[in-house]
């Protein structure tokens, strides 16, 4: 388990967002990225959870709709890391997952692209 200060965490999943490639994605529109403690009875854990309605489902969305929202459970991450470069991983793994929902890409895609 790798415990770091929730600054350095958020400083992580800045740094791994900011490495994501645009040509891999292009821009996020109306969409928030949260760090929180998934809860301990909650099931099941997870490193992330995409909330929101994907480009590929969308129809008359737009103004005034509240942002789609990605979290990232810290506590889950860091509680399968071994090490700071595990967590980074991670981290990377997760935000790109997760995105990947966001542009319509159910789980067994992201799998068969290897990030699941």
């Amino acid at each position: 388990m790798v415990k770091i200060s929730d600054e350095d965490f958020e400083k992580i999943v800045t740094e791994e967002y900011d490495a994501i490639p645009d040509t891999m994605f292009g821009n996020l529109d109306n969409v928030v990225i949260f760090i929180e403690n998934q809860p301990p009875e909650q099931r099941p854990r997870l490193y992330g959870l995409y909330c929101g309605h994907p480009l590929t489902n969308r129809g008359m969305y737009g103004y005034g709709e509240l942002p789609d929202r990605i979290t990232l459970y810290q506590n889950n991450i860091q509680q399968h890391s071994l090490s700071l470069e595990d967590l980074r991983a991670r981290v990377r793994v997760t935000l790109v997952h997760e995105i990947g929902h966001y542009f319509g890409l159910d789980d067994k895609q992201l799998e068969e692209l290897g990030w699941a």
